[in-house]
């Protein structure tokens, strides 16, 4: 059993050197809470702003750091307080509107701009807002620069010096942004193949890519069936995308279509549904485009990253298949600071987090979508015959919501269950109990050959959680 306590964001603590660093903002991905409390309130995205643009700022030329955002009602205030304070610090402001986060990930580099902020809170309800910032080359902040980021945030170093006049920044917009990425997308699909004759279903989650996943997919030739495409600023998530695999799942059946394709609120990641109806998580992608890119010869030293939640069924599949598979702890940036370090050019998650490196530096939704698209075209094959070449086993999922963090192992009653549990399940399968890096959540993970044992026996340290944390 792995026992994970959370390493990075809310108000927890990290070992750094033997130093205890307390950390505020940052989680793992990115800062997040309620929308105009803090840490989400104008007057911090104001100084996160300002903060941000200081940190890639020098004096040898014009700066510009680009912003987008979803659907959230608190959108457009986060971005206008953001917008001051980068503007403030003398480094000029790319308004992009409403994108999915790999979109800004993209721009940032094909605009050369010095850095991109996504605002968005993801797959989380839209009472919530969060920031994603990404550098240059596109990547998200490593931990120092972050770390950086609140050193100057409680710090006067920022009101030193402000830019006056003809020197402050200024709010640019742009009119082809999301043509830019639509464009960057169909160029990752093969040039002589479409989508004629498929029929797809889009679940836009209400979210950034309502807009531009349906115009990718048609574009290409599919006939698109859009669902949950009008976002009104409180529907973003609810009920629909990725959180909520059974939306997509009863349109593919009523509609009678080929997949579905289910994103988040920021469209970053992904879950199918077979023509069947039958849903399909991230690990089932990552297996089969594995498989694909190894028969090409095109799948980096035979090697794919994923994280300690990908069932071992998928750890078998590609045992067998001659792929050796890489775990980090669960977060993409962890899947992505390792597919860096190796030269590896396939990772991802369990929920739907892909990464394909050869196209993108981020999880990236309606990438990995056209991905799994061109392999059915490819092979002729559909998504219910793709998707055997792996099984999975039973595994359980619990969420339990939590007041603190405290240490697991410290928790008598829990830890028992724990015991109990590794020993009923003899080596057959795996527990996993660990602490959510971005919401006051502990997820309780067990695999094992028997649906109902592992239900139970989720079910029972969840509650002892429940019990011993509120």
């Amino acid at each position: 059993m792995k026992n994970e306590s959370d390493k990075r964001g809310g108000n927890g603590a990290e070992s750094t050197k033997g130093i205890r660093v307390m950390r505020k903002l940052f989680g793992t991905d990115g800062i997040r809470g309620i929308a105009n409390t803090f840490p989400m309130n104008a007057e911090m995205a104001m100084r996160i702003g300002r903060a941000t643009a200081y940190l890639f700022k020098n004096k040898k030329r014009r700066h510009r750091i680009l912003v987008g955002r979803d659907t959230r009602l608190s959108g457009p205030m986060i971005e206008s307080a953001l917008v001051s304070g980068i503007c403030s610090m003398g480094v000029d402001a790319i308004a992009a509107g409403p994108l999915p986060t790999p979109a800004v990930s993209f721009l940032t580099t094909d605009m050369r701009a010095d850095a991109g902020i996504m605002i968005s809170a993801s797959h989380n309800p839209f009472q919530d807002n969060g920031l994603k910032i990404f550098s240059a080359d596109g990547l998200k902040l490593p931990d120092e620069m972050e770390e950086r980021i609140e050193v100057l945030i409680s710090s006067k170093e920022l009101e030193k010096d402000l830019p006056t006049g003809g020197d402050m920044g200024t709010v640019l917009t742009i009119d082809n942004a999301e043509r830019r990425y639509i464009d960057h997308l169909k160029n990752t699909f093969p040039r002589k193949r479409t989508l004629d004759g498929m029929k797809i279903v889009v679940d836009c989650a209400n979210g950034a890519a309502y807009k531009v996943a349906p115009q990718i997919f048609g574009e290409l030739g599919a006939e698109v069936i859009s669902i949950a495409d009008r976002p009104d600023g409180r529907n973003i998530n609810l009920n629909f995308g990725a959180m909520h695999p059974e939306a997509i799942s009863a349109a593919v059946k009523k509609h009678r279509a080929d997949i579905g394709i289910a994103l988040d609120g920021d469209a970053d990641r992904v879950i199918f549904s077979d023509e069947n109806g039958s849903t399909m998580n991230g690990d089932h992608v990552m297996a089969i485009c594995a498989l694909n890119m190894k028969a090409k010869k095109l799948l980096k030293d035979n090697t794919v990253v994923a994280t300690v939640m990908s069932n071992m069924g998928f750890d078998i599949a590609m045992r067998e298949a001659g792929i050796r598979v890489l775990k980090t702890e669960v977060g993409d940036r962890y899947i992505l600071k390792e597919m860096l370090r190796g030269g590896f050019n396939l990772g991802g998650e369990q929920s739907g987090h892909l990464i394909f490196l050869d196209h993108s530096t981020t999880g990236d939704g309606i990438l990995s979508a056209l991905q799994i698209l061109s392999i059915m075209k490819e092979t002729g094959k559909r998504l219910s015959g793709l998707r055997s070449v792996m099984k999975t086993l039973p595994q359980i999922i619990v969420n339990v919501s939590v007041k603190k963090k405290k240490d697991l192992s410290k928790i008598p009653a829990v830890q028992k269950a724990i015991d109990e549990a590794e020993r009923k399940l003899k080596g057959r399968g795996r527990i996993l109990v660990r602490y959510s890096g971005t919401q006051l959540l502990c997820r309780v993970m067990i695999e094992g050959p028997s649906k109902k044992d592992v239900s139970d026996m989720a079910n029972r340290i969840a509650s002892l959680i429940a019990e011993s944390l509120n």
